[in-house]
C-alpha cells in the first residue's frame, strides 16, 4: 500500500510519522515544494515555535478559530492540546508553559521540533522529496495518481497538507480534483495608519487594548505595539484574523478604533479621570498619566484631544473632560492598508469544510483523498493554535488513513 502525502510541513510530516508508526508495512512518500521540510516551523514563535496552547483562558473555541472552530472541537476528541503536549514530551522535547498559556520547547529553539519530527522521519523509512511541485492529483480506477512536473506516484490514499494559499484558489495544489473552495486571503497581519504622530512613538506598548472595526462586529482586545507603519501586537493581530475576509474586501481600508483603557466602562473611566483630577489639582496634565499610560503616548493623547499640555487637573471639566473620555475609549484612525506579520504568513480560505468528512477528513466525492492543515478552510489567532490545528489535523487524517488500510489488509 502506497500513501502519498503533498507538503512536508506540521500537518505532512506529523502525518507521516503517525500513519509508519501505525502501518510499518505501508509505503508512505512525503513531496514537499520547497528546499526542506518544516520551513515554516523553523521560523514560528520567532523562532522559539509556540507549538501548541494550554487553553486555559480560551472560553470557547470559536474565540481562536474564527473559522473551523466547529471542526476543532470535533478533532480534539481524537487528539487534543494534552495529547500534543505529551507527545513532544515522550520524543524527549521538554516543554514549559508560559503565563500567557503559549507552549514552547524549553530550549526556546524552534529548530528542536523540526530536527525531533525530521529524525523521526528518517527513522521510519519515509520518503521525502524536497523541490518536488505537485501538478495535479488525479483520481484513477484504484487510487490517485500524483503527478509533479519530473514524475508521477501512484497512490492508494493521498494527503494534501499544503499549507495556505498565498495568492489565489486557482493556484491550488489539486489540479484534477473538483472541490468547492473559499478564496484565500491573508490573516494575522498588522495595520498601517495614516496617523504619523502616533507612529513617532513607535516602540511602545499598552498592555490591555480593545481594538475594533466601527460599524461591524469585529472586536479583539491584548496587548497593542506601537510601530512605524502604524500598529501590531496580539490584539491586532487577532483582529486581524476575525476580520480577514471583511478588510480584504474592503482593500485593506477602513477605521479603527482604540479603546486605550482596556475594557473599563465609560462611567469608571469618567470616575478615575475625576479622582485624579481632584488629587491632583494642581499638576499639568502632562505630570500625571493615568491608566498605566506611558507619558509619550498620554501626551500624544493630549493633542488629539486638543488640550495643552500645560492645562491644570483642576480645569479639566465640562466639554474637555468629556472629549478626553471620548479620545480615551473610542480614538480612531485610518486604516491604510496591512503588512505581515514578521516573516509567518496565514491565510483564510481553502478547502470548504463542508466538503471533508469532520470525522476523518475525508473528501466525501473523492474516497481514499484526505486534507489536513492550513489547506481547509480552517485558521487561528497567534498563540499556538494553528500548529495545534495542523498535529490535530495531521494526527486524524493519518489515523483514519490507517485504520483503512488496516481493514484492507484482513
Amino acid at each position: 500500500m502506497h500513501i502519498v502525502i503533498v507538503g512536508a510541513g506540521a500537518a505532512g510530516c506529523f502525518a507521516a510519522i503517525a500513519l509508519k508508526r501505525e502501518c510499518p508495512w505501508a509505503e508512505v512518500t512525503l513531496l514537499e515544494r520547497g528546499i526542506r521540510p518544516l520551513a515554516k516551523v523553523a521560523i514560528t514563535g520567532g523562532g522559539r515555535c509556540n507549538l501548541t496552547n494550554s487553553f486555559k483562558q480560551v472560553k470557547s473555541l470559536e474565540q481562536v478559530y474564527p473559522r473551523g472552530h466547529r471542526l476543532m472541537k470535533r478533532l480534539f476528541h481524537r487528539f487534543s492540546h494534552k495529547d500534543v503536549y505529551e507527545w513532544f514530551q515522550n520524543e524527549g522535547v521538554k516543554l514549559v508553559t508560559q503565563p500567557d498559556e503559549c507552549v514552547f520547547p524549553r530550549s526556546q529553539q524552534a529548530m528542536e521540533i523540526v530536527h525531533t519530527l525530521t529524525e523521526r522521519i528518517n527513522r521510519l523509512g519515509v520518503k521525502l522529496y524536497t523541490r518536488c511541485r505537485v501538478q495535479a492529483i488525479e483520481p484513477c480506477e484504484s487510487g490517485f495518481i500524483v503527478r509533479t512536473a519530473d514524475n508521477s506516484y501512484k497512490a492508494d490514499k493521498v494527503l494534501v497538507a499544503t499549507g495556505g494559499w498565498p495568492k489565489a484558489a486557482s493556484e491550488s495544489p489539486i489540479t484534477g480534483i473538483s472541490l468547492q473552495t473559499n478564496l484565500p486571503v491573508p490573516s494575522l497581519f498588522s495595520l498601517a495608519l495614516d496617523a504619523s504622530t502616533l507612529t513617532e512613538r513607535m516602540g511602545l506598548v499598552v498592555e490591555d487594548a480593545v481594538v475594533t472595526l466601527p460599524g461591524t462586529k469585529f472586536q479583539a482586545k491584548g496587548p497593542l505595539l506601537i510601530t512605524h507603519w502604524g500598529v501590531s501586537g496580539p490584539a491586532i493581530l487577532r483582529l486581524s484574523s476575525y476580520a480577514a475576509r471583511h478588510l480584504a474586501e474592503k482593500g485593506y481600508k477602513g477605521t479603527l478604533s482604540i479603546r486605550w483603557t482596556g475594557e473599563l466602562p465609560h462611567d469608571q473611566v469618567k470616575e478615575m479621570l475625576e479622582e485624579t483630577a481632584a488629587t491632583h489639582k494642581q499638576k499639568q496634565l502632562s505630570g500625571i498619566h493615568p491608566f498605566g499610560l506611558q507619558a509619550r503616548l498620554w501626551t500624544h493623547l493630549l493633542q488629539r484631544t486638543g488640550l495643552h499640555e500645560s492645562l491644570r487637573w483642576s480645569d479639566l471639566q465640562g466639554k474637555a473632560l468629556h472629549k478626553l473620555i471620548n479620545t480615551l475609549t473610542n480614538d480612531c484612525y485610518n486604516i491604510t492598508g496591512k503588512n505581515r506579520f514578521k516573516d509567518e504568513f496565514v491565510t483564510c480560505g481553502g478547502i470548504a469544510l463542508d466538503e471533508l468528512d469532520s470525522s476523518t477528513l475525508e473528501a466525501k466525492r473523492y474516497p481514499g483523498l484526505y486534507f489536513a492543515g492550513e489547506v481547509t478552510d480552517t485558521d487561528a489567532v497567534t498563540g499556538g493554535f494553528n500548529l495545534q490545528a495542523a498535529w490535530t489535523m495531521g494526527y486524524v487524517a493519518a489515523q483514519s488513513i490507517a485504520e483503512k488500510l488496516k481493514q484492507a489488509k484482513q
